[in-house]
């Protein structure tokens, strides 16, 4: 489907829950001892992904009235095929998983899915007994059991390898170490993992060079209902439309606060570039701003990259980005995707391996491919309304993998969604 999206946009918005706290409380619960009913508001293609495989495994997974409810694994599934769609949240964390339950399964997955790395993970859960078909293909079948023991993970790769790892080890009963090599980046996902586990009675122990899980633990249910808190990596797009647009936008359902969500980061950085913006309680407002030109460093947040770019289009200055080089193998070549973006549009950007740098200036009407990355056609219509322009986006509802009502938002906000096929 192709629109064309415009429009100044201001208001107030629901943000949608956090998939990355959603993928975490599924995979424990499904391991726990007993149902569980998790709330969670609205679903994208990414969770149901997760959902999916876990019933795939032997749990029954069913989701009514913005409500999973869960009933746990009690039986394996020997031989299942795990569909991943395009989620790498869902093959990194259940591929070690389904490996301590010794459930032989296959993964497949679509897009980018099957050339983003999975390595040093591979080598390691291989040098451990496990047995898989060749790296970098699907299907991928994975055979044999998922040992406790020592695991040493290179840290600057992605954090999904640990917290796969933190999920699956406390399923042998058996003390287990992970030794975290190099720059451990995104370790605020690591410690969203972390939390998740600690509310299924699972309590990690932080050393001096990695993790460590104790012997004897068992996944349990929570006492109370849980729910699945709001994603500040949606809310990033709409706090950037209102400092580099020309009205205000509210946010409803974060809290600046509590969260442990790394991209809630989004509210330093645009103060740091002069934003203004305030946050109370479960809500955060977005004022249209005098931006500047700022250096960050996005080594722990990668996917705040394309929408801060689209920032730094509407600051004076000109910013860099450093560390990015991981964000070559996301769903798209995010590197690549976003000069693409900000080149159509007539703004200055280049890149070197890893560092890429916006000049802020005008922009122009513009025709932009997001290549299936749900990120970047957001950033692309934050884009459009912040500089007043008009932007044709394909594929625009490759948004659903993590924002389905992303453009119905956007049109309630104000903007201006044309469908044209």
């Amino acid at each position: 489907m192709i629109y064309d999206v415009s429009g100044a946009i201001s208001g107030n918005v629901q943000v949608p829950p956090s998939k990355s706290v959603a993928h975490r409380m599924l995979i424990c619960a499904a391991l726990s001892d007993s149902p569980c009913t998790i709330v969670c508001q609205s679903v994208n293609r990414d969770m149901e992904a997760t959902a999916a495989c876990l019933n795939a495994l032997g749990a029954d997974i069913t989701y009514t009235d913005g409500k999973f409810n869960v009933t746990p694994i009690t039986k394996v599934q020997k031989g299942a095929t795990l569909d991943c769609g395009e989620s790498g949240s869902t093959l990194r964390f259940l591929l070690p998983v389904a490996a301590a339950l010794g459930a032989d399964a296959t993964f497949i997955g679509q897009g980018r899915l099957p050339e983003r790395p999975l390595s040093p993970l591979y080598e390691e859960m291989t040098a451990h007994g496990v047995k898989m078909t060749p790296n970098g293909h699907m299907p991928l079948k994975c055979e044999g059991n998922l040992p406790a023991g020592l695991y040493t993970i290179d840290g600057g790769i992605s954090s999904q390898f640990i917290s796969g790892l933190l999920m699956a080890l406390p399923l042998t009963g058996i003390q287990s170490k992970i030794v975290v090599t190099g720059k451990q980046e995104s370790a605020s996902y690591i410690g969203l993992t972390v939390n998740a586990l600690k509310q299924f009675g699972i309590e990690i122990q932080t050393t001096t060079d990695g993790y460590m899980i104790p012997s004897g633990q068992e996944f349990t249910t929570p006492d109370t209902q849980i729910a699945v808190e709001g994603d500040w990596s949606a809310a990033a797009f709409w706090i950037t439309a209102g400092v580099a647009g020309s009205k205000p936008i509210t946010c409803t359902g974060l809290n600046y606060e509590c969260s442990a969500q790394g991209d809630r980061r989004i509210v330093d950085v645009l103060r740091k570039m002069g934003a203004d913006i305030t946050t109370a309680g479960n809500t955060i407002t977005a004022r249209p701003s005098n931006l500047t030109a700022a250096q960050i460093d996005c080594a722990d947040i990668p996917d705040l990259v394309p929408i801060l770019a689209v920032a730094a289009s509407s600051a004076q200055g000109t910013t860099i980005f450093d560390n990015i080089r991981r964000l070559r193998i996301k769903e798209s070549d995010r590197v690549q995707s976003i000069l693409q973006l900000l080149g159509m549009a007539g703004i200055y950007a280049f890149a070197s391996d890893n560092t890429l740098t916006v000049t802020g200036g005008p922009a122009r009407n513009a025709s932009y491919d997001p290549s299936g990355d749900h990120r970047m056609a957001m950033a692309a219509a934050v884009l459009a309304s912040a500089k007043n322009v008009k932007i044709t986006i394909s594929d625009a509802e490759c948004t659903a993998k993590s924002y389905p009502a992303f453009f119905d938002d956007f049109n309630a906000l104000g903007g201006i969604v044309l469908k044209q096929q």
